[in-house]
């Protein structure tokens, strides 16, 4: 006779918020225990409890009208240690935002009044990334924003706290995507387009004289020449020629019968995007990976959210297979392109939907 999991248990492990409870992410719930007679956070310290046994809540006095008592541990009507650590590392980055140059650990550390090492760590399990980072990122928004508005790219880098631009000229292409000039005008430069049809539908295919920069999917093929040309409003877009129909053949193989694409991609993206991209691009064919997983395998556990954020953003549908990314209880969930044909993509490749 099978031991078939209770209906209350069924309707709670189906419950998103139950993913959120088991990985210890915040969450804006509460969720009571039967047996112990108590409410917490989705971030509490305390032992996982049995699913047939929780409940969730919107507020405390939801919980508490119900019986239940706040838990001692996680303080749920109090500030938690973890909203404690959010705001100290809040300000540190405001800090960080403010400081006309690059700070060290040292400073940093200061302001939030702890040990270096232990605000090193103390920072990564917040924010998903080092404080070196996060200060690259803040930077690196800078100067975006100053090239986007016209700046001279010197005084734009300058201006960010960059106290050399040669160093800034070395990483240009992972930070910026393109050179600083490129970028200023708006990704100028020659790119080649094609629109074919395969078993998803359409699918539009871009390279740029670096490699392939854009692969969407759609049913409107006139709506993914838009997005080409929003995402590159300065290039010079150039319909297909021969060879390049060649190029298009490859990608569709890659995407009806999963043939290695063995093509250069250019890969324009934040620093934290480009590593959660490589993360995905490391994903056996047939399998797939939670976004904690994700999370996990770019040292940044915390930033659950911000990888699904990296997910999103992909513009090379399949070289970059976003697609092999799925919920923790195996379920399909956001994708770009379309849920259906995330289901068609794992499908094809072997993998278990």
């Amino acid at each position: 006779m099978l031991d078939l999991m209770p209906d209350t248990a069924t309707s709670v492990t189906l419950d998103p918020r139950w993913d959120t409870l088991t990985h210890r992410v915040a969450g804006d719930f509460f969720y009571s225990v039967r047996t112990t007679g108590v409410y917490c956070r989705p971030t509490c310290a305390s032992r996982l409890p049995k699913p047939e046994n929780v409940d969730f809540y919107a507020t405390c006095a939801e919980a508490e009208a119900a019986g239940f008592r706040p838990c001692k541990r996680c303080r749920p009507r109090g500030d938690s240690q973890q909203a404690q650590q959010a705001a100290l590392i809040a300000d540190v980055c405001r800090f960080i935002e403010d400081a006309d140059e690059a700070l060290g650990l040292d400073e940093m550390a200061a302001r939030a009044g702890l040990s270096p090492h232990h605000f090193h760590r103390l920072f990564k399990s917040v924010t998903g990334l080092t404080p070196k980072a996060y200060a690259e990122a803040h930077r690196t928004k800078r100067v975006r924003e100053g090239l986007a508005t016209g700046e001279a790219v010197t005084a734009a880098l300058y201006d960010a706290g960059y106290g050399s631009s040669s160093r800034f000229y070395e990483r240009s292409d992972a930070i910026l995507g393109m050179t600083p000039k490129a970028f200023q005008t708006g990704g100028a430069g020659d790119i080649r387009f094609a629109i074919g049809q395969c078993s998803l539908g359409a699918v539009l295919v871009a390279q740029s004289d670096r490699g392939l920069c854009a692969i969407t999917l759609g049913d409107d093929a006139e709506a993914l020449a838009h997005d080409l040309q929003d995402r590159f409003p300065k290039a010079n877009l150039i319909g297909a020629d021969e060879a390049f129909e060649q190029t298009v053949a490859r990608v569709i193989g890659l995407i009806d019968r999963g043939q290695a694409l063995d093509l250069p991609l250019d890969i324009r993206g934040t620093v934290f995007q480009q590593r959660v991209w490589q993360a995905l691009r490391a994903i056996p064919t047939g399998e797939t990976r939670s976004y904690a997983e994700v999370a996990e395998a770019i040292g940044s556990p915390a930033a659950v959210r911000a990888v699904a954020g990296a997910c999103a953003a992909n513009a090379l549908a399949v070289a970059i297979p976003c697609h092999r990314v799925v919920r923790t209880d195996g379920a399909l969930s956001g994708y770009r392109w379309g849920v259906e044909r995330k289901r068609a993509l794992l499908l094809q490749e072997g993998g278990h939907v």
